[in-house]
């Protein structure tokens, strides 16, 4: 695979523009469902509960995604660094990884498939700082990073 940078910012970019437009869409027609429940029996009460306990977590899931958004927008496509951190693109002997935002697999134009996680993923965790040619311990695996772009 050869990295693109560019490709996986906005490959993730519209990931989480999907997960928000998805989320901004159930809020809505629960709150559509709500406004059309206007009449008063215990069912209704009921049934208004659960809306309502949906649509605060969806106004979560909502926030999350924003969130995600953010922090996207704080990559800098041009920094380069030779050790692992927020932004990098890592290549290991095992897979290759974004460190961005916590996304999960991405299909890359090439065919290949890039992981984008965040910096608080346990993997990140035992990669940051590192550099190419290091060796890393983690789920019992051994993992040579061969490059970082």
């Amino acid at each position: 695979m050869l990295t693109n940078k560019k490709e996986l910012y906005y490959k993730s970019l519209d990931a989480v523009n999907n997960k928000i437009e998805k989320y901004q869409q159930e809020m809505d027609m629960i709150k559509e469902s709500m406004d059309a429940n206007d009449t008063k029996t215990d069912y209704d009460e009921d049934h208004k509960g659960q809306l309502l306990g949906d649509f605060e977590k969806y106004a979560e899931y909502l926030n999350r995604a924003r969130e995600m958004k953010e922090t996207l927008a704080e990559i800098d496509m041009e920094h380069y660094s030779e050790t692992i951190d927020f932004g990098s693109v890592v290549e290991t002997d095992k897979n290759y990884y974004f460190v961005a935002v916590p996304i999960g697999n991405l299909e890359m134009e090439d065919g290949s498939s890039v992981f984008a996680i965040s910096t608080e993923a346990p993997i990140y965790e035992t990669m940051q700082g590192k550099k190419a040619g290091d060796t890393i311990k983690f789920n019992g695996q051994e993992i040579t990073i061969k490059r970082v772009h």
